[in-house]
This record gives structure tokens, sequence and C-alpha cells, in this order.
């Protein structure tokens, strides 16, 4: 696959050339390399430029402090977030998120911007060759509702794709009331995702993330993030969650059980001014998963001796929601 690597010197440059049509940004790489190198999408989408952000400068890679907010260049590397102090001591959820992202040489590659812009992980839609030319992609089926759909959305769709949102990073921003600055804008977290045609932002083709602003939080308010994984070391999130709680706050946000970071706001209302113990945590994790409903996908074998079929693993998805919910409660204890 040929296409043109352009350096930008700045922001603007950067813009112009994604503006011009036709071109994507590549910074760390550890997403849109893949998407390339594999031919997941028919040849009309793949961009004939791509705009190299790290030869920007000023630089995007970068943490500080500034007047009450914590800013975060676009271009940080998820481990340098991770092993941040103060982000450990003041941003824990982010500080673990970021921890729980990929391996350690992704960590050291991928940026913060590359993990909460990334496409989404459904296995049609990654097939390589574009076997399945879904509905993301551009085309009119969702495989996933009549196929394989295990860890998929629990909590129905939009545009009618089950894909969910597979970033670490991103139920962490939510949480912490994060805002996205990018060369045009200001957005809260929580209006940043969308279902597009194939992205998961709602980035203009010539906009990119320039900083992550997260206000500091008020006293007696603590934050956590919490993951299931198979592979615990690289996976991507079966469901992982982050909430930020105390002195009358509650913020807790669920990911990869819908398209877009789920914000859970029956647990919220359930635990907010409440004392956090197994009772209270436990009733907000069943407040958080209602009106969830298990994808039919069932196992292809069934025990020996089954007296009826196994459950479908929707239902225990929800299940597993609804503990990340009560450990990240328990968490901020």
């Amino acid at each position: 696959m040929k296409f043109e690597h352009v350096n930008a010197r700045t922001i603007n440059e950067a813009v112009a050339v994604l503006a011009s049509g036709n071109a994507s940004v590549v910074a760390g790489g550890t997403d849109i390399v893949g998407v390339m190198r594999f031919g997941i999408f028919r040849d009309e989408m793949y961009p004939k430029t791509l705009v190299n952000l790290k030869t920007i400068t000023p630089s995007l890679e970068y943490i500080r402090e500034e007047g009450g907010v914590l800013k975060i260049g676009a271009l940080t590397r998820l481990q340098d977030i991770a092993r941040n102090a103060t982000i450990k001591t003041k941003y824990t959820a982010l500080s673990g998120a970021a921890q729980r992202t990929g391996s350690p040489h992704i960590r050291e590659m991928g940026t913060i911007g590359g993990n909460i812009c990334q496409f989404n992980r459904c296995w049609y839609f990654r097939k390589e060759d574009n076997r399945f030319d879904c509905i993301r992609k551009g085309g009119r089926i969702c495989y996933a509702s009549v196929g394989d759909n295990r860890y998929h959305s629990i909590f129905g769709n939009v545009s009618g794709c089950l894909a969910v949102n597979p970033s670490d990073t991103a139920p962490a921003l939510v949480a912490l009331e994060a805002k996205i600055v990018t060369s045009k804008r200001t957005i809260d977290a929580e209006r940043f995702w969308a279902v597009k045609v194939p992205h998961s932002t709602v980035l203009d083709s010539d906009e990119i993330i320039t900083q992550i602003q997260i206000p500091s939080l008020a006293a007696g308010i603590k934050s956590a993030f919490i993951k299931f994984a198979l592979r615990t070391s690289i996976d991507f999130p079966i469901v992982n969650c982050a909430a930020a709680i105390g002195s009358g706050h509650a913020r807790i946000c669920l990911n990869a059980v819908y398209n877009l970071p789920y914000r859970v706001t029956k647990a919220e209302d359930s635990i907010k001014d409440k004392a956090i113990d197994i009772a209270s945590a436990d009733a907000a994790a069943e407040a958080g998963v209602q009106g969830a409903t298990p994808l039919p996908y069932r196992p292809a074998v069934q025990s020996v001796g089954a007296a009826s079929p196994a459950p479908p693993y929707g239902s225990w998805k929800i299940q597993v929601a609804k503990t990340m919910v009560k450990r990240a409660i328990l968490q901020c204890a």
C-alpha cells in the first residue's frame, strides 16, 4: 500500500494537510499501522497521506499542572502517564487506566490521543482483507448481530452497530470530567465519542487533538480504575470501569459495554451521599446494569449432561460489568 508521509512542523501545517483530503494522522502508530497493514477497509477508505505529529513544534508531549488543571499533551505516551507521580496521587483513575493499557511495549509507543481515537476492535470490523464489509465500513450489515457477539454491546447499539469502545483511558477521562482540546474547539470528554464510518469520535477530518485537561478533584473525592480482560497483561477490556466518588459527588463510567463510554448514572445516584461499604456498593452495582440486555450468542459446545442450554455469553458480561462497578466504588472508599 503506497502513501505519502509528511512531517508536520506546526499544528496549522498538520491541519492544512488533513484539510486537503484523504489524509490521516500518525504518532505512536500502534493502531493505524495495523489497520493499513492488514487491509481491513475498502481500498478507497485508506489515507493517501499520513501526517506525522511527532515533529510538531512546540512538542505535544508533556504533563503539567497549571491553575488547578492537569494538562496533558496529546502525544504524551501512556507509560509516562502511568508513571507520573502527580497523576498517581491526584488522578488515580487515569494512572491506573494508562498502566492497564496493552503491553509495556505498547505503552511506550502509544499516546493518550491515539488511545481515545482508536478504531473499534470488533473481529468482523478488524478481519483482514475486508472480508466483512460491515456497517461501520459503509456496508449494510452488523455481522455481530447475527454472528459471534460474545463481547459486544450489552446496552443496545447506535446506527445498528454492536461494536464496543475499546479504550482503557476513556472511562477515566469521563469519570474525571476531562475536556479534550482540539485544533478547533474544546469538547467535554463525555461528548467526545461517536459512531461514524469508520471512526469512533466526533472529530472532523481536519481536526486534531492537542491537549487533555482535567480539573483537580475536590477535597474528599477519590478516583479508581478497574479492568477485566482475559489476558491481564495485554488484552483489550472485556469490561472496564472508572469512578470518582466522595463528598456528595459520584461519577462512574463503564466501557467496552456499549458503542460509547457508558456513564452508569443510576449507580451514581445510588451511591451519592452514602457511606461506601459492601452493601451500598452492591446496590449501586445492581442499579448500574439496569437495562442491560444479553446478546444471544451461546457456546458452541455444551457441557456433557447439561439439562438445558448454557446461558448466552452476554449474561456473563452483565455480571462482569456489575462486579467492575462494585469494585471501582469500593476502591474509592
